[in-house]
Protein backbone atom coordinates (compact mmCIF):
# COMPACT_ATOMS: atom_id res chain seq x y z
CA UNK A 1 0.00 0.00 0.00
CA UNK A 2 1.10 3.50 -0.71
CA UNK A 3 1.35 5.53 2.20
CA UNK A 4 0.31 8.84 0.93
CA UNK A 5 -2.19 10.42 -1.80
CA UNK A 6 0.00 12.73 -3.77
CA UNK A 7 0.64 14.43 -0.47
CA UNK A 8 -2.64 14.10 1.41
CA UNK A 9 -3.39 12.04 4.21
CA UNK A 10 -5.21 9.05 2.52
CA UNK A 11 -3.73 5.73 1.94
CA UNK A 12 -6.21 2.98 1.09
CA UNK A 13 -9.94 3.17 -0.67
CA UNK A 14 -12.60 -0.04 -0.74
CA UNK A 15 -14.08 0.91 -4.09
CA UNK A 16 -17.77 -0.80 -3.91
CA UNK A 17 -19.83 -1.07 -7.31
CA UNK A 18 -22.26 -3.34 -9.06
CA UNK A 19 -20.47 -2.70 -12.39
CA UNK A 20 -17.25 -2.85 -13.55
CA UNK A 21 -16.38 -2.71 -17.16
CA UNK A 22 -15.40 -4.55 -19.44
CA UNK A 23 -16.13 -7.20 -17.03
CA UNK A 24 -19.68 -6.35 -15.79
CA UNK A 25 -21.07 -4.07 -18.08
CA UNK A 26 -25.14 -2.48 -18.41
CA UNK A 27 -25.06 1.50 -18.44
CA UNK A 28 -22.72 4.38 -17.40
CA UNK A 29 -21.59 2.82 -13.93
CA UNK A 30 -19.58 0.35 -15.26
CA UNK A 31 -17.33 2.54 -17.45
CA UNK A 32 -17.25 5.61 -14.31
CA UNK A 33 -16.52 2.81 -12.12
CA UNK A 34 -13.23 1.36 -14.25
CA UNK A 35 -12.31 4.81 -15.51
CA UNK A 36 -12.23 6.42 -12.49
CA UNK A 37 -10.14 3.76 -10.58
CA UNK A 38 -7.69 3.50 -13.47
CA UNK A 39 -6.70 6.57 -13.30
CA UNK A 40 -6.90 6.47 -9.07
CA UNK A 41 -4.06 3.90 -9.59
CA UNK A 42 -2.15 4.89 -12.33
CA UNK A 43 -1.75 8.18 -9.87
CA UNK A 44 -0.37 5.67 -7.26
CA UNK A 45 -3.79 5.39 -5.35
CA UNK A 46 -4.62 2.05 -3.43
CA UNK A 47 -7.84 1.22 -4.50
CA UNK A 48 -9.73 -2.47 -4.10
CA UNK A 49 -12.66 -2.83 -6.08
CA UNK A 50 -15.43 -5.09 -5.01
CA UNK A 51 -18.48 -6.41 -6.59
CA UNK A 52 -21.15 -9.09 -6.05
CA UNK A 53 -19.97 -12.20 -7.37
CA UNK A 54 -22.55 -12.88 -10.34
CA UNK A 55 -20.60 -16.25 -11.20
CA UNK A 56 -19.56 -13.60 -14.73
CA UNK A 57 -15.94 -12.86 -13.80
CA UNK A 58 -12.94 -15.67 -14.12
CA UNK A 59 -10.24 -14.83 -11.84
CA UNK A 60 -6.61 -15.86 -12.30
CA UNK A 61 -4.87 -16.49 -9.02
CA UNK A 62 -7.78 -16.29 -6.94
CA UNK A 63 -7.70 -16.84 -3.40
CA UNK A 64 -11.34 -18.03 -1.78
CA UNK A 65 -12.00 -17.02 2.16
CA UNK A 66 -15.05 -16.94 4.50
CA UNK A 67 -16.29 -13.42 5.62
CA UNK A 68 -16.67 -13.63 9.30
CA UNK A 69 -18.46 -11.53 11.41
CA UNK A 70 -21.50 -10.96 9.33
CA UNK A 71 -24.74 -9.95 10.93
CA UNK A 72 -26.87 -12.27 11.95
CA UNK A 73 -29.07 -11.75 8.77
CA UNK A 74 -27.01 -12.72 6.41
CA UNK A 75 -25.97 -15.41 4.31
CA UNK A 76 -22.39 -17.32 4.38
CA UNK A 77 -20.27 -15.26 2.20
CA UNK A 78 -17.19 -16.13 0.07
CA UNK A 79 -14.43 -13.55 -0.50
CA UNK A 80 -12.90 -14.13 -3.94
CA UNK A 81 -9.77 -12.41 -4.36
CA UNK A 82 -7.76 -12.30 -7.67
CA UNK A 83 -7.22 -10.65 -10.92
CA UNK A 84 -8.25 -10.52 -14.55
CA UNK A 85 -6.21 -8.82 -17.43
CA UNK A 86 -9.38 -6.20 -18.24
CA UNK A 87 -10.19 -5.18 -14.96
CA UNK A 88 -6.78 -5.69 -12.86
CA UNK A 89 -7.30 -6.98 -9.06
CA UNK A 90 -10.63 -6.97 -7.74
CA UNK A 91 -12.85 -9.19 -4.65
CA UNK A 92 -15.61 -10.58 -5.89
CA UNK A 93 -18.05 -11.41 -2.71
CA UNK A 94 -20.36 -14.55 -3.52
CA UNK A 95 -23.41 -15.57 -1.38
CA UNK A 96 -26.52 -17.84 -2.20
CA UNK A 97 -28.31 -16.14 -4.75
CA UNK A 98 -25.63 -13.56 -5.82
CA UNK A 99 -25.02 -15.29 -9.14
CA UNK A 100 -27.59 -14.57 -11.71
CA UNK A 101 -27.04 -13.86 -15.40
CA UNK A 102 -27.65 -10.19 -15.63
CA UNK A 103 -27.05 -8.12 -12.48
CA UNK A 104 -30.31 -6.12 -12.51
CA UNK A 105 -32.59 -8.16 -14.84
CA UNK A 106 -33.83 -11.84 -15.88
CA UNK A 107 -33.17 -12.03 -19.49
CA UNK A 108 -35.96 -14.77 -20.00
CA UNK A 109 -38.54 -12.21 -19.10
CA UNK A 110 -36.82 -9.06 -19.17
CA UNK A 111 -38.14 -8.15 -15.80
CA UNK A 112 -36.20 -7.18 -12.87
CA UNK A 113 -35.20 -9.49 -10.58
CA UNK A 114 -37.68 -10.05 -7.86
CA UNK A 115 -34.70 -10.47 -4.74
CA UNK A 116 -32.53 -7.42 -5.99
CA UNK A 117 -33.53 -6.11 -2.58
CA UNK A 118 -31.65 -9.46 -0.68
CA UNK A 119 -29.29 -9.55 -3.34
CA UNK A 120 -27.72 -5.77 -3.13
CA UNK A 121 -28.64 -5.34 0.94
CA UNK A 122 -26.85 -8.41 1.23
CA UNK A 123 -23.93 -7.39 -0.79
CA UNK A 124 -23.85 -3.96 0.92
CA UNK A 125 -23.82 -5.44 4.58
CA UNK A 126 -20.58 -7.68 3.30
CA UNK A 127 -19.00 -4.46 2.38
CA UNK A 128 -19.32 -3.47 5.57
CA UNK A 129 -18.46 -6.28 7.32
CA UNK A 130 -15.22 -6.47 4.87
CA UNK A 131 -14.38 -2.84 6.03
CA UNK A 132 -14.27 -4.01 9.79
CA UNK A 133 -11.84 -6.10 8.59
CA UNK A 134 -9.66 -4.45 6.14
CA UNK A 135 -9.96 -0.62 7.75
CA UNK A 136 -9.82 1.55 4.63
CA UNK A 137 -9.40 4.79 5.38
CA UNK A 138 -12.27 5.44 2.87
CA UNK A 139 -15.65 3.21 1.31
CA UNK A 140 -16.37 4.66 -1.87
CA UNK A 141 -19.98 3.52 -2.70
CA UNK A 142 -21.69 3.82 -5.68
CA UNK A 143 -25.47 4.14 -6.98
CA UNK A 144 -27.97 2.16 -4.13
CA UNK A 145 -26.59 -0.69 -4.90
CA UNK A 146 -23.89 -0.41 -1.95
CA UNK A 147 -25.22 2.96 0.06
CA UNK A 148 -26.57 0.43 3.03
CA UNK A 149 -23.01 -0.06 3.52
CA UNK A 150 -22.69 3.12 5.01
CA UNK A 151 -24.91 2.38 8.07
CA UNK A 152 -22.62 -0.82 9.13
CA UNK A 153 -19.21 0.93 8.35
CA UNK A 154 -16.61 1.44 11.60
CA UNK A 155 -17.40 4.71 13.31
CA UNK A 156 -13.05 5.45 11.88
CA UNK A 157 -13.68 4.54 8.53
CA UNK A 158 -14.93 7.48 5.85
CA UNK A 159 -17.46 6.96 3.09
CA UNK A 160 -18.50 8.54 0.09
CA UNK A 161 -20.93 7.94 -1.85
CA UNK A 162 -21.61 8.79 -5.50
CA UNK A 163 -24.79 8.99 -6.88
CA UNK A 164 -24.80 8.05 -10.80
CA UNK A 165 -28.78 8.09 -11.23
CA UNK A 166 -30.75 9.26 -8.79
CA UNK A 167 -33.99 7.48 -10.68
CA UNK A 168 -32.69 4.23 -9.19
CA UNK A 169 -33.34 4.28 -5.37
CA UNK A 170 -33.83 0.27 -4.05
CA UNK A 171 -37.10 0.81 -2.56
CA UNK A 172 -38.58 -2.19 -0.47
CA UNK A 173 -40.01 -3.20 2.25
CA UNK A 174 -39.51 -0.95 5.47
CA UNK A 175 -38.76 -3.75 7.47
CA UNK A 176 -35.40 -3.92 6.76
CA UNK A 177 -34.24 -0.82 8.90
CA UNK A 178 -34.32 -2.99 11.72
CA UNK A 179 -31.36 -5.14 10.46
CA UNK A 180 -29.62 -1.85 9.72
CA UNK A 181 -28.49 -1.19 13.48
CA UNK A 182 -28.87 2.32 14.82
CA UNK A 183 -28.57 3.83 11.97
CA UNK A 184 -31.36 1.83 10.23
CA UNK A 185 -34.22 4.37 10.27
CA UNK A 186 -32.29 6.75 8.12
CA UNK A 187 -33.21 4.58 5.35
CA UNK A 188 -37.02 4.76 6.04
CA UNK A 189 -38.12 7.30 3.15
CA UNK A 190 -42.20 7.88 2.69
CA UNK A 191 -43.23 4.19 4.73
CA UNK A 192 -40.30 2.07 2.63
CA UNK A 193 -36.50 1.11 3.08
CA UNK A 194 -34.81 3.25 0.82
CA UNK A 195 -30.92 2.49 0.47
CA UNK A 196 -30.15 5.47 -1.61
CA UNK A 197 -32.01 7.93 0.84
CA UNK A 198 -30.05 6.51 3.99
CA UNK A 199 -26.51 6.88 1.97
CA UNK A 200 -27.68 10.27 0.88
CA UNK A 201 -27.92 11.27 4.83
CA UNK A 202 -25.15 9.15 6.23
CA UNK A 203 -21.96 9.58 4.13
CA UNK A 204 -19.47 11.82 4.89
CA UNK A 205 -19.64 13.38 1.33
CA UNK A 206 -22.06 12.70 -1.79
CA UNK A 207 -20.92 12.68 -4.87
CA UNK A 208 -22.90 13.51 -8.26
CA UNK A 209 -21.54 12.80 -11.43
CA UNK A 210 -21.94 16.57 -12.70
CA UNK A 211 -22.29 19.49 -11.66
CA UNK A 212 -25.13 20.96 -13.55
CA UNK A 213 -26.91 17.48 -11.94
CA UNK A 214 -25.99 18.63 -8.49
CA UNK A 215 -27.78 21.53 -9.45
CA UNK A 216 -30.77 19.82 -10.52
CA UNK A 217 -31.02 17.40 -7.84
CA UNK A 218 -31.74 20.02 -4.93
CA UNK A 219 -34.48 21.17 -6.76
CA UNK A 220 -37.38 19.35 -6.45
CA UNK A 221 -38.36 18.83 -9.84
CA UNK A 222 -34.65 17.07 -10.37
CA UNK A 223 -34.38 15.49 -7.23
CA UNK A 224 -36.47 12.19 -7.70
CA UNK A 225 -38.31 12.88 -4.45
CA UNK A 226 -34.72 13.21 -2.56
CA UNK A 227 -33.91 16.66 -2.94
CA UNK A 228 -34.81 17.41 0.67
CA UNK A 229 -32.15 14.93 1.86
CA UNK A 230 -29.54 16.86 -0.56
CA UNK A 231 -30.28 20.38 0.22
CA UNK A 232 -29.53 19.05 3.92
CA UNK A 233 -26.30 18.00 2.83
CA UNK A 234 -24.98 21.19 2.29
CA UNK A 235 -21.41 21.48 1.33
CA UNK A 236 -21.14 17.84 1.90
CA UNK A 237 -22.37 17.62 -1.34
CA UNK A 238 -20.14 17.88 -4.57
CA UNK A 239 -20.24 17.93 -8.52
CA UNK A 240 -17.55 15.71 -9.84
CA UNK A 241 -18.26 15.45 -13.55
CA UNK A 242 -17.30 11.59 -14.99
CA UNK A 243 -14.47 11.66 -17.52
CA UNK A 244 -13.83 8.69 -20.10
CA UNK A 245 -10.94 6.29 -20.68
CA UNK A 246 -8.93 8.12 -23.23
CA UNK A 247 -7.02 4.74 -23.88
CA UNK A 248 -10.38 3.19 -25.23
CA UNK A 249 -11.64 5.99 -27.29
CA UNK A 250 -9.06 6.95 -28.92
CA UNK A 251 -9.50 7.25 -32.48
CA UNK A 252 -5.51 7.51 -32.87
CA UNK A 253 -5.19 3.48 -31.69
CA UNK A 254 -8.78 2.36 -31.34
CA UNK A 255 -8.36 -1.60 -32.47
CA UNK A 256 -11.70 -1.57 -32.88
CA UNK A 257 -12.09 0.61 -36.22
CA UNK A 258 -11.60 0.05 -39.34
CA UNK A 259 -8.99 2.30 -39.67
CA UNK A 260 -7.28 4.70 -37.09
CA UNK A 261 -7.07 8.41 -37.52
CA UNK A 262 -6.74 11.86 -35.25
CA UNK A 263 -7.47 15.67 -35.30
CA UNK A 264 -4.30 16.22 -37.20
CA UNK A 265 -5.69 14.01 -40.07
CA UNK A 266 -9.17 13.09 -40.27
CA UNK A 267 -9.11 10.74 -43.55
CA UNK A 268 -9.79 7.43 -41.33
CA UNK A 269 -12.95 9.31 -39.85
CA UNK A 270 -14.24 9.32 -43.82
CA UNK A 271 -13.33 5.54 -43.97
CA UNK A 272 -15.15 4.72 -40.46
CA UNK A 273 -17.81 6.96 -41.81
CA UNK A 274 -18.62 4.78 -44.97
CA UNK A 275 -18.10 1.16 -43.26
CA UNK A 276 -21.00 2.79 -40.95
CA UNK A 277 -23.33 3.30 -44.06
CA UNK A 278 -22.22 -0.19 -45.36
CA UNK A 279 -22.68 -2.10 -42.40
CA UNK A 280 -26.28 -0.13 -42.22
CA UNK A 281 -27.22 -1.17 -45.29
CA UNK A 282 -27.43 2.28 -46.65
CA UNK A 283 -27.16 2.64 -50.52
CA UNK A 284 -27.15 6.45 -50.97
CA UNK A 285 -24.81 8.24 -49.06
CA UNK A 286 -26.97 11.93 -48.98
CA UNK A 287 -26.14 14.72 -45.98
CA UNK A 288 -24.96 13.81 -42.28
CA UNK A 289 -25.11 10.67 -40.13
CA UNK A 290 -26.50 11.01 -37.64
CA UNK A 291 -25.50 8.42 -34.45
CA UNK A 292 -27.49 7.15 -31.44
CA UNK A 293 -25.70 4.68 -29.03
CA UNK A 294 -27.82 4.65 -25.99
CA UNK A 295 -29.60 2.01 -23.15
CA UNK A 296 -33.08 2.10 -24.65
CA UNK A 297 -35.38 3.18 -21.60
CA UNK A 298 -37.57 6.26 -20.63
CA UNK A 299 -34.82 9.11 -19.48
CA UNK A 300 -32.55 7.87 -22.77
CA UNK A 301 -35.12 9.80 -24.60
CA UNK A 302 -34.97 7.03 -27.78
CA UNK A 303 -38.77 7.59 -28.76
CA UNK A 304 -37.85 11.15 -28.75
CA UNK A 305 -35.17 11.11 -31.54
CA UNK A 306 -37.73 8.54 -33.47
CA UNK A 307 -40.31 11.40 -33.79
CA UNK A 308 -38.07 13.19 -35.92
CA UNK A 309 -37.42 9.75 -38.50
CA UNK A 310 -40.56 11.44 -40.88
CA UNK A 311 -38.12 14.72 -41.12
CA UNK A 312 -34.77 13.17 -42.17
CA UNK A 313 -34.91 12.69 -45.77
CA UNK A 314 -35.52 16.73 -46.07
CA UNK A 315 -32.74 17.60 -44.12
CA UNK A 316 -31.16 15.49 -45.42
CA UNK A 317 -29.74 13.28 -42.93
CA UNK A 318 -29.57 9.60 -41.61
CA UNK A 319 -30.27 8.29 -38.22
CA UNK A 320 -28.25 5.18 -37.00
CA UNK A 321 -29.22 3.50 -33.46
CA UNK A 322 -27.02 0.59 -31.16
CA UNK A 323 -28.06 -0.36 -28.11
CA UNK A 324 -30.74 -2.73 -25.90
CA UNK A 325 -33.68 -2.28 -22.74
CA UNK A 326 -36.67 -1.76 -22.94
CA UNK A 327 -38.73 -4.37 -25.22
CA UNK A 328 -41.60 -1.85 -26.48
CA UNK A 329 -39.19 1.09 -27.40
CA UNK A 330 -36.93 -1.64 -29.07
CA UNK A 331 -39.51 -2.47 -31.18
CA UNK A 332 -40.36 0.95 -31.69
CA UNK A 333 -37.40 2.02 -33.08
CA UNK A 334 -37.86 -1.31 -35.14
CA UNK A 335 -40.92 -0.39 -36.81
CA UNK A 336 -39.82 3.01 -37.04
CA UNK A 337 -36.62 1.72 -39.21
CA UNK A 338 -38.89 -0.30 -41.15
CA UNK A 339 -41.20 3.00 -41.79
CA UNK A 340 -38.30 4.84 -43.51
CA UNK A 341 -35.74 2.35 -44.58
CA UNK A 342 -34.12 4.48 -46.32
CA UNK A 343 -33.35 7.11 -43.55
CA UNK A 344 -33.48 4.87 -39.92
CA UNK A 345 -31.53 1.34 -39.34
CA UNK A 346 -31.63 0.18 -35.64
CA UNK A 347 -28.85 -2.71 -34.82
CA UNK A 348 -30.20 -5.52 -33.64
CA UNK A 349 -28.75 -5.22 -29.88
CA UNK A 350 -25.83 -3.97 -28.78
CA UNK A 351 -22.17 -5.04 -29.52
CA UNK A 352 -19.30 -2.77 -28.27
CA UNK A 353 -17.65 -2.78 -31.80
CA UNK A 354 -20.43 -1.52 -33.61
CA UNK A 355 -20.79 0.60 -31.12
CA UNK A 356 -17.21 2.35 -31.53
CA UNK A 357 -17.63 2.59 -35.01
CA UNK A 358 -20.90 4.24 -34.85
CA UNK A 359 -19.41 7.26 -32.55
CA UNK A 360 -16.18 7.13 -34.61
CA UNK A 361 -18.40 6.51 -38.39
CA UNK A 362 -20.95 9.15 -37.44
CA UNK A 363 -21.00 12.97 -38.48
CA UNK A 364 -23.54 13.97 -35.57
CA UNK A 365 -23.69 12.30 -31.94
CA UNK A 366 -27.52 12.69 -31.27
CA UNK A 367 -28.26 12.47 -27.07
CA UNK A 368 -31.74 12.88 -26.74
CA UNK A 369 -32.02 12.07 -22.49
CA UNK A 370 -34.78 13.48 -20.42
CA UNK A 371 -32.28 14.01 -18.14
CA UNK A 372 -28.75 13.23 -17.74
CA UNK A 373 -26.65 13.13 -14.90
CA UNK A 374 -23.52 13.32 -16.90
CA UNK A 375 -23.40 11.03 -19.82
CA UNK A 376 -20.34 9.72 -21.39
CA UNK A 377 -21.25 9.36 -25.36
CA UNK A 378 -20.62 12.74 -26.01
CA UNK A 379 -17.35 12.74 -24.70
CA UNK A 380 -16.56 9.63 -26.41
CA UNK A 381 -18.06 11.34 -29.44
CA UNK A 382 -16.08 14.01 -29.80
CA UNK A 383 -13.19 12.91 -29.04
CA UNK A 384 -13.82 10.86 -32.33
CA UNK A 385 -14.38 13.99 -33.97
CA UNK A 386 -17.90 13.50 -34.14
CA UNK A 387 -20.08 16.25 -32.96
CA UNK A 388 -22.74 16.26 -30.69
CA UNK A 389 -26.32 17.28 -30.42
CA UNK A 390 -27.97 17.21 -27.17
CA UNK A 391 -30.65 18.30 -24.48
CA UNK A 392 -29.91 21.14 -22.33
CA UNK A 393 -29.54 18.56 -19.15
CA UNK A 394 -27.14 17.84 -16.23
CA UNK A 395 -24.05 16.53 -17.57
CA UNK A 396 -24.71 17.36 -21.24
CA UNK A 397 -25.50 21.46 -20.60
CA UNK A 398 -21.50 20.82 -18.25
CA UNK A 399 -19.81 19.35 -21.84
CA UNK A 400 -21.36 20.82 -24.88
CA UNK A 401 -21.45 24.60 -25.66
CA UNK A 402 -23.33 24.79 -28.09
CA UNK A 403 -21.73 26.72 -31.59
CA UNK A 404 -24.62 28.68 -32.69
CA UNK A 405 -24.55 30.95 -29.33
CA UNK A 406 -20.54 30.68 -29.10
CA UNK A 407 -19.03 30.59 -32.66
CA UNK A 408 -15.37 30.76 -31.30
CA UNK A 409 -15.87 28.38 -28.56
CA UNK A 410 -18.61 25.67 -29.34
CA UNK A 411 -18.21 21.87 -29.30
CA UNK A 412 -21.60 20.74 -30.51
CA UNK A 413 -25.18 22.00 -30.74
CA UNK A 414 -27.92 21.66 -27.97
CA UNK A 415 -31.72 21.50 -27.99
CA UNK A 416 -32.93 23.74 -25.57
CA UNK A 417 -35.77 21.07 -24.27
CA UNK A 418 -36.16 17.48 -24.74
CA UNK A 419 -38.85 17.71 -27.14
CA UNK A 420 -39.27 16.14 -30.26
CA UNK A 421 -39.64 19.78 -31.71
CA UNK A 422 -36.17 20.94 -30.38
CA UNK A 423 -34.24 18.07 -31.36
CA UNK A 424 -35.63 18.73 -34.59
CA UNK A 425 -34.27 22.58 -34.32
CA UNK A 426 -30.89 21.30 -33.26
CA UNK A 427 -30.75 18.55 -35.89
CA UNK A 428 -31.42 21.49 -38.08
CA UNK A 429 -28.60 23.41 -36.91
CA UNK A 430 -26.06 20.86 -36.77
CA UNK A 431 -26.85 19.55 -40.16
CA UNK A 432 -26.70 23.13 -41.85
CA UNK A 433 -23.58 23.73 -39.98
CA UNK A 434 -22.24 20.36 -41.34
CA UNK A 435 -22.51 21.37 -44.46
CA UNK A 436 -19.91 24.48 -44.31
CA UNK A 437 -16.77 21.98 -44.36
CA UNK A 438 -14.87 25.17 -42.01
CA UNK A 439 -17.17 25.31 -39.10
CA UNK A 440 -16.97 21.48 -39.19
CA UNK A 441 -13.25 21.25 -38.80
CA UNK A 442 -13.50 23.96 -36.41
CA UNK A 443 -15.94 22.11 -34.00
CA UNK A 444 -14.36 19.08 -34.51
CA UNK A 445 -10.95 19.93 -33.45
CA UNK A 446 -12.31 21.43 -30.27
CA UNK A 447 -13.71 18.50 -29.26
CA UNK A 448 -10.91 16.37 -29.89
CA UNK A 449 -8.12 18.75 -28.37
CA UNK A 450 -10.17 19.01 -25.35
CA UNK A 451 -9.75 17.28 -22.33
CA UNK A 452 -12.23 14.55 -21.24
CA UNK A 453 -9.75 11.78 -19.40
CA UNK A 454 -10.46 11.32 -16.05
CA UNK A 455 -7.05 12.75 -14.57
CA UNK A 456 -9.05 16.23 -13.24
CA UNK A 457 -11.85 14.16 -11.87
CA UNK A 458 -9.61 11.59 -9.96
CA UNK A 459 -7.56 14.99 -8.43
CA UNK A 460 -11.08 16.00 -7.21
CA UNK A 461 -12.11 12.60 -5.53
CA UNK A 462 -8.36 12.40 -4.05
CA UNK A 463 -8.97 15.58 -2.58
CA UNK A 464 -12.28 14.41 -0.88
CA UNK A 465 -10.76 11.29 0.20
CA UNK A 466 -8.12 13.36 2.34
CA UNK A 467 -11.06 15.54 3.84
CA UNK A 468 -14.26 13.47 4.03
Amino acid sequence: MSDLFLGGNTNSVLFATAEFAPAIKVGGLSEASSGLVGCLRSMGVDVDVVMPDFGLIELIDAIETPLRGLPWWCPPVTVRSGWTDTCGPITLLAFEGSTRRHPYVDPSTGHGWPDSDVMFLTFSAAVATLAEQLRPDVVHCNDWHTAAAIALLPDDVRSILTVHNLAYQGWTDPAWASRFGEHGDAYLHHDAFNPLAGGLSLADHVVMVSESYANEAVQETGGFGLHERLVARGSALTGIRNGIDIGLWSPSEDPMLPVTYDHDDLAGKEICRKELLRTAGFEHDRGPVLGVVARFVHQKGIDLALEIAPFLDALPAKLVIIGSGAPELMRQAQDTAAAFPESVHVFGGYDEKTAHLVVAGSDLLLVPSRFEPCGLTQMQAMTCGTIPVVTDVGGLRDTVKDTDRHPRTGTGYVASAPTPMSLLDAVHRATRGWQNARKRASIQRRGMTADWSWAAPARAYVDLYSTS
